[in-house]
């Protein structure tokens, strides 16, 4: 996170450190179904939903670093043209999400969707972080384009 500002540092930090109990969950499913045989499945379950936040966050901060994946990446130099061609592509995908998933994500909390395996709560998480994903990634399409240019 060394290409974000500290602003952007502390904004981001609450969703990197989810990176740990990720890790361990993922870890701990092989010997809760090998040595204890049983709990794996809420493990993976609770996994799930660690994921879908850190990814929901991270495509965000990774696209802010500049670390993101890009086919054009460092080519092109930056420019007030690049955030209003990066809303004209993103926008549009953005508005159609919320439009399709903002219902079923908003009625999944409301009725507070299990896993359909395990019946474990909290299946509704991972709708609402593809929400977030998605407002947060049209937010940052929006700040860019309405960005001040940049001296130089």
């Amino acid at each position: 996170m060394s290409q974000l500002s500290p602003d952007q540092q502390r904004m981001f930090l609450p969703a990197a450190v989810l990176v740990v109990p990720l890790a361990v969950l993922l870890f701990a499913q092989w010997p809760l179904r090998d040595l204890v045989q049983a709990y794996s499945r809420q493990a993976n379950d609770f996994a799930q939903i660690i994921f879908a936040l850190y990814v929901a966050v991270a495509v965000t901060a990774a696209s802010t670093a500049g670390t993101h994946l890009s086919a054009a990446h460092g080519a092109v130099k930056p420019g007030r043209w690049r955030g209003w061609a990066l809303l004209a592509c993103v926008g549009p995908w953005s508005l159609f999400m919320l439009w399709s998933i903002a219902g079923p994500a908003l009625d999944s909390a409301r009725l507070l969707e299990k896993f359909s395996e395990t019946l474990d709560p909290g299946f509704f998480v991972i709708k609402l972080a593809l929400l977030l994903l998605v407002v947060l990634v049209l937010a940052q399409a929006l700040l860019r384009a309405l960005r001040p240019p940049s001296p130089g």
